[in-house]
């Protein structure tokens, strides 16, 4: 059975989430971001699997060693859709600093 995973879930956890730092700027092997992580290697692998899974990784055979490097097209799916709501917060706390500004200069 071909579990689809949903992104945001797997992003929602907070290892996840340090793995794809991690990789966000070199492929790394299973074992490379394991040595990153008090947990034991089996929970790295369980959580790459997660990450491979809803494609926000990809994983590349190197001779016997698999790299894991981020997967870019869906990370900015991901970005694109959190875009309009980074906007939306962006624009109230312009606001809230406005009448912040307003309230220190009636001071």
């Amino acid at each position: 059975m071909n579990l689809r995973r949903d992104p945001f879930q797997a992003i929602a956890d907070p290892t996840r989430r340090a793995i794809l730092l991690l990789v966000a700027s070199q492929a790394m092997t299973a074992g490379a971001i394991a040595a990153n992580f008090d947990t034991a290697r089996p929970t790295v692998s369980r959580h790459l699997q997660i990450l491979t899974e809803c494609e926000l990784l990809q994983s590349r055979q190197e001779g016997r060693e698999i790299h894991y490097l981020v997967n870019a097209k869906k990370m900015k799916e991901v970005a694109d859709f959190i875009e309009p709501f980074r906007r939306i917060w962006d624009d109230r706390f312009d606001k809230m600093e406005t009448v912040m500004k307003k309230y220190k200069s009636k001071k």
